[in-house]
């Protein structure tokens, strides 16, 4: 009988702690790391389907909070009064929409991932444009001292959207979780105290 190379340790941990996917674990080693996540706080959760990172998220906020997410597909297990779906494609949402609608964050967080193709250049690419539309979502939704995740693939384009990230917030840091897969490229841009620009 062939191994089911999906089933490693976090995923039986996830499914033994009633988690929604196994990637709950790399968003709770950051939010550990850097303490992102408070009691009421308000989150926006981009590509949020399975629904562990919203669950996560609903967990640390509590009743007082509330997390909006983001997805095409609807989380069928996940289930909260202070939990809202809209139904979207981050690359094509209206951005003055949005904020209007769903108001001041103070985390918006992405685990978004494009459908991979097994060519670098071309997965990469498409990760970064998910990157490059959370990020403008996130300058545009955060409140001052908020802050971010985002997940995308390793590429040359790294640097540049580092530097970008970096005028925006008082820290800027890459991580890889311990749960990300040995395989993957995966990494997260944290953005830790969001800065708004001056309106002048």
């Amino acid at each position: 009988m062939t191994k089911n190379r999906w089933d490693d340790y976090y995923a039986r941990r996830a499914s033994e702690e009633k988690w929604l996917a196994r990637s709950v674990y790399k968003l709770q080693e950051i939010d550990k790391k850097w303490k992102l996540i408070r009691s009421g706080d308000k989150l926006l959760d981009l590509g949020c389907y399975p629904g562990s990172w919203s669950q996560y998220g609903l967990k640390k906020v509590g009743p007082k909070g509330e997390v909006v997410g983001i997805d095409l597909n609807l989380p069928e297990r996940l289930s909260a009064p202070n939990f809202r779906l809209i139904k979207a494609d981050v690359l094509n949402i209206d951005i003055e929409w949005l904020t209007r609608e769903v108001g001041p964050r103070d985390l918006v967080m992405s685990d978004l991932a494009p459908q991979t193709t097994g060519i670098t250049s071309t997965d990469t690419s498409r990760s970064m444009s998910l990157a490059t539309s959370a990020f403008e979502i996130a300058l545009a939704l955060l409140r001052t001292k908020g802050h971010f995740v985002c997940k995308f693939f390793e590429g040359e384009d790294l640097k540049a959207f580092r530097t970008k990230a970096k005028g925006h917030f008082h820290q800027v840091r890459l991580f890889r979780p311990q749960a990300t897969r040995k395989r993957s490229r995966e990494v997260y841009l944290v953005g830790v105290d969001f800065v708004k620009p001056l309106i002048g």
